[in-house]
């Protein structure tokens, strides 16, 4: 079995490697996090340009048509850079959503989310805790129109349409549903975040038209397949990050000096260096499993995906404690760059779900392979 990329695959890596060192340096992250941004705006454009928002959409909706396994690169690229850019809601998440309804709802928004005419988000939460069905009660569509409020929504200042986790008023059933957030009756809330890089708000509707996705979602159905899909992509992002606080403590260690010697030949030092490696190889491990399961649609994508994520989360929390560490008493200050990965790990631990929710799916995944 190949658990490599293909050639093309890592011929895009490279050119993503490229572009985001020389278009979005950590120096973007910090310029959003000390400004009035509320992204990259210019950055955004020139993703767009290059087509990475539509990697996996079918050319006959405007797209590239190449698969999930280029977005898993792209993922792991984008994370290690910390471009504070609406990929994640717009292309994991709302492209996601909306590549899997009924044609008249795909025909009208799929195109524009691939050329990047619109940003899309994703709108699940009402109360703390997993987005779980049972936590979704305060937005429902009556006659094709949506009332109720939705929170901490990634990018959901800047986006251009949400889908929407809402139930009917009339059988209770839940559904996704799409909203255009330029009409009549939306409310946006802007939500300071631990990581500012990544815009966040709350979202209120005052029966504003939606258009249905899917119905009927429940625990097993299209809602909890698009968060498998996302949670591996999203993983991968944790990936990215992870390495690269573990290269940024790295490179640090090897050229500060204490007592006329490198600090990265100190046994405390190799030591942190060493569990954060392993960390990241486990996660990475775990993250080509996930893939795998994302690209052929496998029915172990559930698990898979509970496993990257769980192992995505610990790495990245680990390697960035760790790399502040390293930096000892300046790792924590703002003019170092630790705290742009802390921020970014602490705010991906939470999307979807925390890592605790993902343990219980995991264990349940396992439960349940082996009662069959």
């Amino acid at each position: 079995m190949n658990f490599e990329f293909s050639a093309e695959q890592n011929l895009l890596r490279e050119q993503a490697v490229g572009f985001l060192s020389d278009r979005a340096p950590l120096s973007v992250a910090r310029r959003v996090l000390d400004g009035d941004e509320t992204h990259a705006s210019d950055v955004w454009q020139e993703i767009v340009n290059l087509g990475w928002t539509a990697t996996a959409v079918p050319e006959s909706h405007g797209g590239f048509g190449f698969g999930h396994l280029e977005l898993c690169v792209l993922a792991e690229e984008l994370g290690r850079s910390l471009a504070p850019v609406p990929f994640s809601s717009s292309v994991y998440l709302a492209t996601e959503a909306v590549a899997g309804a009924d044609s008249l709802v795909r025909d009208d928004w799929l195109p524009r989310l691939a050329v990047g005419e619109v940003i899309g988000c994703v709108a699940l939460y009402e109360v703390t805790g997993a987005p779980k069905p049972d936590r979704m009660k305060g937005c429902t569509v009556t006659d094709g129109r949506l009332s109720g409020r939705k929170r901490w929504i990634t990018d959901g200042d800047i986006a251009d349409m949400a889908v929407v986790a809402a139930r009917d008023a009339v059988t209770g059933d839940l559904g996704l549903y799409a909203v255009d957030l330029g009409s009549d009756g939306v409310g946006r809330f802007t939500v300071e975040t631990i990581d500012p890089t990544r815009n966040h708000a709350d979202l209120s509707f005052d029966n504003v038209p939606a258009s249905p996705l899917m119905t009927s979602t429940g625990e097993a159905g299209g809602l909890r397949r698009l968060l498998d899909r996302a949670a591996v992509l999203f993983a991968f992002e944790q990936l990215g990050g992870a390495e690269a606080s573990l290269n940024m403590a790295r490179d640090y260690a090897l050229g500060r000096y204490a007592f006329g010697r490198p600090i990265a030949g100190y046994q405390a030092i190799k030591h942190k260096l060493a569990r954060m490696y392993v960390a990241i190889q486990l996660a990475r491990s775990n993250c080509y499993y996930g893939a795998w399961a994302l690209a052929t649609d496998a029915p172990e994508l559930p698990l898979a995906a509970a496993t990257a994520r769980v192992s995505a989360s610990q790495a990245y929390r680990e390697c960035t404690e760790e790399n502040i560490q390293i930096h000892g008493g300046m790792g924590f200050t703002w003019e170092f760059d630790c705290h742009l990965f802390y921020r970014r790990a602490k705010l991906l631990s939470v999307n979807l779900g925390g890592e605790y929710d993902w343990k219980h799916q995991l264990i349940s995944c396992i439960e349940a392979d082996q009662a069959a």
